[in-house]
């Protein structure tokens, strides 16, 4: 004998009619999401670990740096030790080295930061312009790997990293391009996200600043990647080392296209930057997450380009200016923002 709604009659979502003095039993209906659809949801939290990726890729680099150390690939590709490498001037060509590997992991800190605030506040509320950000963000980004190849030198390590992440970011925007709303092509970046916004106040000369910082982001990190592909150093940098490339190929022909390497890299992630900082500060709306994200992204830069030049001994005037004079503009005007942010 089968009790009425004991789920006996069959299978699927039953619901049994009430009656007078009793209650109905409902079965829920199966589950039939897969494990990576229920992962990976709209899109976002595939971004998101991508952000995640490149925050630990940053801090493992700035790690690395700070303990003067070197991955095995790369005396592998020299063919020499890290006690070797540190008697070449004095220990100023691993100095040199570092400089650029610290100056690169606060990129990669940066970048992540501002990933994390598009896919958590624009991208969820399917703003479309946070969507052309990433894409174009990351388009810079992943293509500045080819940059590594201009001098001929391939990071394994970095290379097998890239392809991996590559497919869960390209996956995260595929997927993420559902939930956008209203206006979906590339001229939402056009529009501010700030209105009204009157120029000659406070809160829009704070602005105008962090615009400015995005632009000097964008214009050093198309520098310094030319450089790395084309002549590699500059005078101030031979005068430091107290080498000419010539005296370093021939102390090894494989250390300048590996300092090549690390300069293309960082070049083009700061490109990678200067696009989602500036797209965010111009389209994004004014709130105190967007006022902590570009706070993250430029202490995080600025500070380590600055500070681990001092703690290398490169303090060149001349080749600290660009850095200083943009890490004092990013303050000024995060703190004029800072009220219309917080308001």
């Amino acid at each position: 004998m089968h009790l009425p709604g004991d789920g006996r009659e069959g299978d699927g979502d039953l619901r049994a009619q009430p009656s007078a003095g009793s209650f109905a039993i409902v079965t829920p209906s199966p589950d039939r999401r897969g494990l990576l659809h229920a992962l990976a949801k709209d899109g976002r939290p595939l971004i998101v670990l991508t952000a995640l990726a490149l925050l630990f890729s940053g801090g493992f680099a700035l790690f690395l740096s700070a303990g003067r150390q070197f991955l095995p690939h790369d005396l592998a590709s020299l063919g020499m030790s890290a006690r070797e490498l540190c008697a070449l001037g004095d220990c100023r060509v691993v100095g040199f080295m570092v400089h650029d590997r610290a100056t690169f992991g606060g990129v990669l800190i940066a970048i992540g930061a501002l990933y994390l605030w598009l896919a958590e506040f624009p991208l969820r509320r399917g703003d479309a312009w946070a969507w052309w950000t990433l894409l174009l963000s990351g388009i810079v980004g992943f293509l500045s790997f080819l940059g590594y190849l201009g001098y001929g030198y391939l990071d394994s390590w970095h290379g097998t990293a890239t392809l991996l992440l590559l497919p869960v970011f390209a996956a995260g925007l595929a997927l993420s391009r559902r939930r956008l709303r209203g206006a979906r092509g590339a001229r939402t970046l056009l529009a501010p996200g700030w209105t009204p916004m009157h120029w000659r106040s406070v809160d829009g000369a704070g602005r105008a600043l962090l615009l400015l910082t995005a632009v000097g982001m964008v214009a050093a990190g198309l520098t310094i990647q030319t450089i790395g592909v084309t002549r590699v150093f500059v005078p101030t940098d031979l005068v430091f080392m107290g080498l000419s490339a010539e005296q370093l190929r021939a102390i090894n022909p494989g250390l300048v296209p590996l300092i090549a390497h690390d300069r293309a890299g960082f070049g083009g992630g700061l490109v990678s930057c200067g696009i989602a900082f500036g797209l965010a500060v111009w389209c994004g709306r004014p709130g105190p997450a967007l006022l902590q994200a570009l706070a993250v992204a430029g202490t995080a830069g600025f500070l380590c380009a600055i500070a681990v030049h001092y703690w290398v001994g490169y303090t060149d005037a001349l080749h600290l200016a660009p850095a200083i004079a943009g890490a004092t503009q990013f303050a000024i005007g995060l703190v004029l923002s800072a009220r219309r942010m917080l308001a």
